[in-house]
């Protein structure tokens, strides 16, 4: 037989309100009649159901997530990083892809406002960088956390975790430079994303920083997907003067590179360096094994979600004390992460030199 409220009520001795507050994490109760609610909870296995408490109350346990994004690993992390936030509160969560160049993301961010009783949204790129879309999720008066990079404008800073591209990338285009490379192509991903500019922006000061002069026509322009890798990996590496190495500025495109590479009999890290970003399956599934910098994806949506459900109860949104709140960490610098696809550039390119 299923375990109802009535039963934690009587089992903890307490009314059905009072359960119902210690399950809604409202303050208004004492510790010492929380913790025999949480008891009773806990000795009878009761799990409240979240859709019913949604439609009787006025006060949403349900948040969304909305994004645009073809690397299945990607929304798989960060959807997980968001349940496990919402589990750890007692809230669900409510998944919407969406196609960024269609524009209909605006009317279906107002339908679910409207009509899926939110309390909040978790927005990732390319929709948390578009102004449009923040200015139609302000309109709506919905509580809202950004996953940006760091190079987005941050009017609203307090409703944002960051992601540092251009540092992460300038460590790993150091990390070729220090191996010899000179001639190193980079393969861009697609033009809505502000990943994709602070990834370049960090490759360029890494070349300048050593006194490189920077070659526009290493540097193509692409989509964040295989394809995008092998195409643009082919152009480089059929040019009069290829590279020695390619940063690819996530691990599906330098999987790519790396496919396009073995196509062309050319050998990883040999005669070749590559390098991704993210530090997704794609960097651990290929072989060799990419060099990468370490996106925590799981974490910085757990955090994102922390953040957001922090602000639908009331706490600090007020005040505006957003740093303090619960002590979320906020930003996030990808780490070098050194595997088998990188190496030192062919000895008859240093020799040159």
């Amino acid at each position: 037989m299923k375990v109802t409220i009535n039963d934690v009520a009587a089992r903890a001795g307490v009314s059905i309100k009072t359960v119902s507050r210690v399950i809604n994490n409202e303050p208004s109760v004492r510790p010492a009649t929380r913790k025999k609610v949480m008891e009773a909870v806990a000795e009878l296995n009761y799990q409240p159901n979240l859709a019913a408490r949604n439609l009787a109350g006025t006060r949403s346990y349900t948040i969304a997530f909305i994004y645009d994004n073809p690397n299945a690993y990607y929304v798989i992390d960060m959807q997980n990083g968001i349940l496990d936030a919402c589990k750890a509160r007692g809230y669900e969560l409510l998944i919407h892809p969406s196609n960024s160049r269609s524009g209909a993301v605006h009317e279906e961010l107002q339908d679910l406002v409207e009509h899926s009783k939110i309390a909040g949204l978790v927005l990732t790129p390319p929709f948390s960088e578009t102004q449009s879309v923040i200015d139609t999720v302000r309109h709506l008066g919905v509580d809202y956390i950004r996953i940006v990079s760091s190079e987005a404008a941050l009017e609203d800073e307090g409703n944002c975790i960051q992601v540092e591209d251009s540092a992460a990338a300038y460590d790993l285009t150091r990390h070729l430079l220090e191996h010899g490379h000179r001639r190193i192509g980079f393969l861009c991903g697609g033009e809505e994303h502000v990943s994709t500019y602070g990834r370049l922006d960090g490759y360029r000061r890494a070349m300048r920083t050593a006194g490189i002069s920077l070659e526009e026509g290493l540097v193509l322009k692409g989509e964040y997907s295989f394809d995008s890798g092998v195409s643009g990996a082919k152009k480089l590496l059929q040019s009069d003067q290829p590279p020695t190495a390619i940063f690819a500025s996530n691990d599906e495109m330098a999987a790519g590179a790396l496919f396009a590479a073995r196509l062309m009999n050319i050998d990883i890290p040999g005669q070749l360096s590559i390098v991704g970003f993210e530090d997704s399956p794609f960097s651990r599934q290929t072989w060799p094994k990419l060099t990468t910098a370490h996106q925590p994806n799981n974490e910085i949506a757990k955090c994102a979600a922390a953040l957001l459900l922090s602000r639908t109860r009331g706490k600090g949104a007020e005040s505006g004390s957003a740093s303090k709140e619960a002590g979320i960490r906020r930003e996030f610098t990808p780490e070098l992460v050194v595997r088998d696809s990188s190496g030192p550039a062919p000895v008859e390119v240093m020799s040159d030199e």
